[in-house]
């Protein structure tokens, strides 16, 4: 029998594209995207479920006969900062309902998106080990990094096969993300594209760990679909593929546009990005999972330029 996924925030940047990757891997009756709004796309099958409803994402389960689950709903950095009352509810005690409920229920497996946001200044800023000391500086980083320990408890208690990326900033044409402290990596190419002036919320040179999204896809399934004896991070895997400045990326873009024109007007997102790491070590995932990277900057801009011009239509 084929495994019944669920996937909430399906209607984000990363739930819309994983939850068509993994309709062709197991039939798109199988895989029942949630949210809390209709989706503008298609996204079907849907259900509308609030992620702080415990009873009601039981009777989803039941329903449907779940028997994976994508967490992928939560509120992020910089959007956090204005809710922070809010973003723990939605990000940290959701979370552990759902635990709890996966565990009651018996689901089979379980995937739980860590971030770069769960480093701080306590923790070396180039080439981030898998090991260190978290001491996050926004409340999205906090419970994440709250999220990621309650993980590794459900799997050493219970022995619920919980799986956990901690995905660098996320760069893909299928959408605009909303909230985060790296989505200047996006909203760069609709201006290049439009022909517009692009006015940055960092500085030039803030170097970040990055990652296009078709390989945030593929690493995720990737994981999830590896056997068990094999997964030795109960936590949270580092993840990374490339780190760049917004600088490096504007002057990558250039080479297509080279009327573009950018400036630097840093907001209260400068001191979140600088709290966080500039790259990562994933070694733990690649000699555990084969985990391997296939974009980099040149790549990933080729590709973002080549999409984006058939959406935009310019």
């Amino acid at each position: 029998m084929k495994d019944k996924i669920l996937i909430t925030g399906a209607n984000g940047q990363l739930g819309r594209v994983l939850a068509a990757r993994l309709r062709a891997k197991y039939g798109k009756d199988n895989v029942l995207a949630t949210d809390i709004k209709e989706p503008d796309f298609d996204n079907y099958p849907f259900e509308f479920l609030d992620i702080l409803n415990k009873k009601r994402f039981a009777e989803v389960i039941k329903d449907h006969k779940i028997t994976q689950i994508y967490h992928l709903a939560a509120i992020l950095s910089a959007k956090g900062e204005w809710a922070p009352k809010k973003t723990w509810n939605v990000n940290f005690n959701a979370v552990l309902n759902i635990l709890a409920l996966s565990e009651e229920v018996g689901i089979k497996r379980f995937f739980f998106p860590s971030t770069i946001a769960v480093f701080g200044k306590t923790t070396p800023r180039q080439m981030t080990p898998q090991h260190c000391p978290l001491l996050p500086e926004t409340v999205y980083g906090i419970s994440k990094a709250t999220g990621e320990y309650w993980c590794n408890y459900f799997y050493k208690r219970y022995k619920l096969d919980v799986r956990s990326l901690r995905y660098p900033g996320i760069v893909g044409y299928q959408s605009l993300p909303e909230g985060g402290t790296t989505d200047y990596a996006v909203e760069i190419f609709h201006a290049a594209i439009k022909g517009e002036k692009y006015i940055c919320f960092l500085d030039a040179d803030t170097r970040l760990p990055m990652m296009y999204i078709e390989d945030a896809i593929r690493g995720t399934i990737e994981l999830m679909d590896d056997r068990h004896e094999n997964i030795s991070i109960r936590s949270s895997y580092n993840l990374a593929a490339m780190s760049f400045t917004p600088n490096e990326i504007y002057q990558e873009i250039k080479k297509y546009y080279p009327n573009f024109e950018i400036e630097y007007k840093p907001d209260f997102r400068q001191k979140i990005a600088e709290s966080w790491t500039e790259s990562i070590d994933d070694s733990y995932a690649r000699k555990d999972w084969n985990w391997n990277h296939q974009y980099d900057l040149q790549e990933m801009v080729k590709t973002m330029i080549k999409e984006l011009r058939n959406i935009l239509k310019t």
